[in-house]
């Protein structure tokens, strides 16, 4: 019979001796410092008298997992859990094994494990509490914070992840509370209340957490003075006073704080220019809030409808006091442009000596400026016009148009512009011309738009800008082959030009040139590696959607998936990237900025970009079920006997030329493989990963209709605002035979966008009233479906509906 001492587990009672007790920590500390070779070989030098020892293996199976040796660790550490099933080691390299692998669930269970045996392992408890956040599990995060503070409560990180634990959970009180009561444990001459980086941002974060409180600012603006001998970033403060200021419609005091923002060099801000015309004009709180959420080149001028006295007011202000005080700031220029009415004299004045000095200078971006003042109002707020008919009529445009008109034939004829002396270059001619063009192409004259880009290229033939507009105007005609050789001719001139080189490749992926575009897009990749794998490295998705898109266009439906499947997992990169910054913001105390990114997180699948993908992918699948591919493959041998003779030459060709084609790869794979493990102990070199379904085989052999449903689901789930999730949801619903949910995707698509402004939206609202749908064998459940589907008409019949439709648009 064995002596106990033979096999030695310490979950069991049964530790390793002293001297191999030390090896063990050894191993462990060769684990922590990466010194993986030499974790093994200790690990050995222990198995070789213990071979059982459960902790030991399962140690072994941690270090040989973070070596690449998958399998082997995974078999290693499930057999050192099965020989000490009571250590709380192993459970916890267990579950650090599966998070290793992303399965973040089983993980958490395997802590939780260990915490029974061990209940007060700090390091263990670290790493529960990261999954927790990770898996936004936030009650038992806040547990496990609690559990870590009670038993480390002279750590400064236990205390601020207890308070921002709180704040997740929305006891925003509760968070404050702590964060007062870790502040009252420092000592005076503690570095944590003295003004420094991590004092300022606890002190602006703990203010963040006063202002969530509601109708709490004047609290929070008390608060903000206390702590402003510790803040460092005075920009934020300053910009988070005039907030305050606002909401409390202290409106003087807002104004003063906004010239003190000016004065300090925010004068290019457009958010501080809009939030002091609210200070000027006394807007109520709400619209305050909505002002300083205002993005780009905008402010309240030429986004909320003013009435003509609050125009007058703050015309006065920046004419009479901004303009004197900052003459060089092109903002302060730019704004009285929105102010001005388009019809007055001083609006001319204004916009012709602005249109001259960018036109001198020779700014490409004048015409993108200038379209920003074509406004039309929707749902109460000015928006950008985008629709050429609304363009064509509006008097900015209108205006705007006369006056470059008159510089054309000026300049043309003189040399000058109208009214002034003094000759102009020929640059001048040439941006005029420019600006002609881009105005034409706002209003979908694209004749004419290319005419003048005609001209500017006889002048200036290397002029890179112009073949960018040109190829965008032939685009706009239909012609996207044109519209691509364009582009790729003004490339030619400037190859150091990463965005007319985008540009480019972009056009020739819609224009079915996918080898020609992978050649461009290789120029700026490393040149060392596969161009295709390096921009995967980049996630450079705008590439990825558009070959997905130029693959669905030539029915390669397992291609185009590939490229879809790869922008969804950048996003799941995204998703676990996050998993880093969970200890490293508490750490540096970037609280504030570290509640953003978790707020971004939750909304990752909603994104625009991975909702575009979503859709791709749905539709790709829905092609394959409606069009099943043929079971065929290019190994094949056809049927020669039914074939004439000159087929059957031709086939035999064919079918010789695929076999050299093939094995002319497997020898280039081969020589790829030969070289990988050549450079495979070089770690500047690492080895290629190889793409074993590089046609998406494996994807299309999946359940199509599934796999439509199931990115379904993810979209209504995150991405409900856009219409294109409930178009999808209706077309997977018919084809399930599920009416009511198409029912119900009409339904919202149409609250979203009504058919008479969509005309997809329409025609599947007529396809579906012309359906004759069973959805139930009991009477009151269809009742009540026709009911509601009429209701989709308006309770009108078809033809009616149709008229009031048609008659809306006209």
């Amino acid at each position: 019979m064995s002596n106990a001492n033979d096999n030695p587990q310490a979950g069991q009672g049964r530790p390793l001796p002293k001297k191999d007790q030390d090896l063990f920590r050894t191993v462990v500390r060769h684990y922590e410092t990466k010194q993986y070779k030499k974790g093994i070989k200790v690990a050995d030098t222990i198995l070789k008298r213990f071979p059982n020892h459960g902790e030991t293996l399962c140690m072994k199976g941690l270090i040989l997992n973070c070596t690449g040796k998958r399998d082997e660790a995974i078999a290693m550490v499930k057999t050192g859990l099965m020989k000490d099933m009571r250590s709380h080691v192993c459970w916890h390299v267990y579950g650090l094994i599966y998070r290793s692998e992303r399965n973040y669930n089983e993980a958490i269970k395997a802590y939780k494990q260990a915490l029974r045996i061990d209940k007060e392992n700090i390091q263990i408890l670290r790493d529960l509490s990261l999954l927790q956040i990770q898996m936004r599990d936030l009650t038992g995060f806040v547990k496990t914070r609690h559990t870590m503070l009670e038993l480390k409560s002279n750590q400064k990180t236990n205390w601020l992840t207890f308070a921002l634990s709180k704040h997740l959970i929305e006891d925003v009180k509760g968070a404050i509370s702590i964060i007062d009561v870790y502040l009252e444990t420092l000592d005076k001459d503690s570095p944590d209340v003295k003004k420094n980086y991590e004092s300022s941002e606890l002190a602006l974060y703990r203010n963040m957490l006063i202002a969530e409180i509601p109708n709490n600012y004047q609290d929070a603006l008390e608060d903000l003075e206390k702590c402003k001998h510790l803040v460092l970033d005075m920009h934020l403060w300053l910009t988070t006073k005039a907030l305050y200021q606002l909401q409390l419609q202290k409106y003087h005091d807002a104004k003063e704080t906004f010239e003190l923002l000016l004065e300090r060099g925010s004068t290019e801000d457009y958010s501080v220019h809009s939030g002091y015309m609210c200070a000027i004009l006394q807007l109520s709180p709400p619209t305050c809030t909505r002002a300083l959420k205002i993005k780009g080149a905008r402010t309240i001028a030429n986004t909320l409808p003013l009435t003509d006295d609050q125009k007058d007011i703050l015309l006065k202000e920046y004419q009479n006091t901004l303009l004197d005080k900052y003459p060089k700031s092109a903002a302060v220029k730019r704004i009285p442009l929105t102010l001005f009415k388009c019809n007055s004299q001083e609006w001319k004045t204004s916009i012709e000596s602005y249109m001259e000095k960018h036109l001198i200078r020779g700014v490409p971006s004048l015409g993108k400026d200038l379209a920003s003042l074509i406004l039309v109002e929707k749902e109460g707020e000015y928006v950008i016009a985008t629709e050429p008919c609304d363009i064509v009529i509006n008097p900015v445009y209108q205006n705007i148009t006369s006056l470059v008109d008159g510089f054309v034939d000026s300049l043309e004829t003189n040399g000058s512009f109208p009214n002034k002396e003094g000759k102009q270059p020929p640059s001048t001619l040439l941006w005029t011309w420019y600006l002609r063009s881009i105005l034409h192409e706002l209003a979908a004259h694209y004749s004419d738009a290319i005419k003048y880009i005609d001209k500017c290229l006889d002048q200036t033939p290397t002029a890179v800008d112009m073949y960018e507009v040109k190829g965008r105007l032939i685009k706009a005609a239909g012609d996207i082959n044109s519209a691509a050789e364009c582009l790729d001719k003004g490339r030619e001139l400037d190859k150091q030009d990463r965005y007319i080189n985008n540009q480019t490749v972009k056009y020739m992926l819609q224009a079915g040139k996918e080898d020609v575009a992978l050649e461009r897009m290789a120029l700026f990749t490393r040149h060392e590696s596969n161009p295709e794998q390096n921009i995967f490295d980049m996630q450079c998705y705008w590439y990825e959607m558009e070959l997905a898109a130029c693959h669905a266009r030539k029915k390669n439906m397992g291609k185009s998936l590939k490229k879809y499947m790869a922008i969804e997992k950048h996003f799941e990169d995204f998703n676990d990237d996050q998993f880093d910054f969970h200890s490293y913001c508490i750490r540096k105390v970037t609280l504030r900025a570290y509640i953003d990114v978790l707020r971004w997180e939750d909304n990752l699948w909603g994104h625009d970009v991975y909702a575009q993908a979503a859709e791709g992918i749905i539709r790709n699948y829905l092609d394959l079920y409606i069009n099943p591919p043929k079971d065929t493959t290019e190994d094949a041998e056809p049927d020669y006997s039914k074939m004439t003779a000159i087929e059957r030459k031709k086939a035999k060709a064919q079918a010789r030329k695929r076999k050299k084609k093939a094995e002319k790869k497997a020898e280039e794979e081969a020589a790829e493989e030969k070289d990988s493990k050549k450079k495979s102990n070089d770690k500047s070199n690492p080895p290629k990963i190889k793409d074993t379904d590089p046609d998406g085989k494996e994807l299309l052999a999946k359940d199509p209709l599934e796999e439509a449903k199931k990115y379904v689901a993810t979209l209504v789930k995150n991405a409900p605002n856009r219409i294109s999730t409930w178009l999808c949801q209706y077309d997977v619903a018919i084809l399930r035979g599920k009416y009511f949910m198409a029912l119900q995707a009409l339904k919202k698509a149409d609250k979203l966008e009504s058919c008479s402004a969509n005309h997809e939206v329409f025609s599947r609202l007529i396809e579906f009233s012309k359906l004759e749908i069973k959805v139930h064998k009991h009477a009151a459940v269809q009742k009540v479906f026709e009911s509601e589907r009429l209701a989709l008409l308006d309770s009108k019949t078809l033809n009616d509906f149709v008229k009031d439709v048609v008659d809306k648009v006209k």
